[in-house]
């Protein structure tokens, strides 16, 4: 296996001193681990991933900044872009592609980017993270804007294609948000929203698809989960922008209509029809007892908001 040359922004570059990187440090504890029962080694893993929920939850205010900042510019109809390699990139994939089915939130307006492409999701692509001129460039290929909204996502805090793409970003006028596993990092000093998500050493040390991977995944979740439910996909809790496209969709519209209306069965059945399938319609139609074309007005006129179109904002 080739390995790149040690990028500008490694601290260890070519120097051979110790890494100040918390999550390139040894673990402490467990240094025999390769010698646990099986048991006792799910215990140890499964235990050190709290440490991911702790890190999220530290995060929270300046995520809570960071959505603060995002919605205008998604309220205009901007994008929501991710750009990150390795696990953080594939983990912005999911974040990204999940929004549709959840959401509807359109897929052209998330748009996750990885080093190495499409190949890099299933696959290793050497020297990929280290180009930071293509981070830039495909962000540039986006056609990104002032009303878009980056997230960067790199665990070391320094990953060539990460600062690549955020720079490019900046240099287009969009919001730029960096998530790292690393205090004091690039990626937190550049972006305009930064959030540590400080989980240290993994227990199998410098594996960070171990609990800086899982807090990632808490951190992006949370952030457009967040700004999914500031725009209106949610009413209550409930994720009443699903399209029933399926038959398990189907069973799950029918329950939140049911849940959030109290109709009868036939009613309510009946509503998703008349609303082709989109919940948020059929809720608004029997709660006011109007059509759905009348619903998706009042809706329209509301900004896509529930609680608005109910007159209960």
């Amino acid at each position: 296996m080739t390995h790149a040359d040690p990028s500008p922004t490694d601290p260890t570059a070519r120097t051979g001193a110790a890494d100040p990187r918390r999550t390139e440090g040894v673990h402490p504890d467990h240094p025999d681990l390769d010698r646990l029962p099986l048991g006792e080694l799910l215990d140890v893993l499964t235990g050190d991933q709290l440490g991911a929920v702790q890190a999220a939850q530290a995060a929270a205010p300046a995520l809570a900044r960071a959505a603060a900042a995002a919605l205008p510019r998604l309220e205009r109809g901007g994008r929501l872009l991710y750009a990150g390699a390795g696990t953080s990139g594939r983990l912005c994939v999911l974040d990204a592609t999940e929004l549709t089915p959840t959401f509807s939130w359109p897929p052209g307006r998330a748009v996750p980017l990885i080093a190495g492409g499409e190949r890099a999701i299933r696959s290793a692509v050497e020297g990929a993270e280290d180009d930071r001129a293509a981070g830039e460039r495909d962000v540039q290929a986006t056609g990104i804007g002032p009303d878009d909204v980056l997230i960067g996502v790199a665990a070391s805090g320094t990953t060539p294609y990460v600062l690549g793409a955020l720079h490019a970003a900046r240099q287009a006028g969009a919001l730029t948000v960096g998530l790292s596993n690393n205090p004091d990092t690039p990626l937190l000093r550049e972006a305009e929203c930064g959030v540590l998500l400080d989980t240290g050493p993994e227990i199998i040390s410098g594996s960070t698809r171990l609990k800086a991977g899982t807090a990632q995944k808490i951190a992006l979740n949370s952030l457009s989960s967040a700004l999914m439910v500031r725009l209106g996909k949610v009413y209550g809790n409930l994720m009443v922008d699903l399209r029933a496209s399926n038959e398990k969709l189907e069973g799950r519209a029918l329950r939140l209509v049911l849940h959030a209306t109290g109709a009868p069965e036939p009613d309510a059945r009946a509503a998703l029809l008349d609303a082709g399938g989109q919940v948020k319609v059929a809720v608004v139609a029997l709660r006011l007892g109007v059509s759905a074309a009348e619903a998706t007005r009042r809706l329209d006129a509301a900004h896509g908001h529930a609680r608005a179109a109910l007159g209960e904002a």
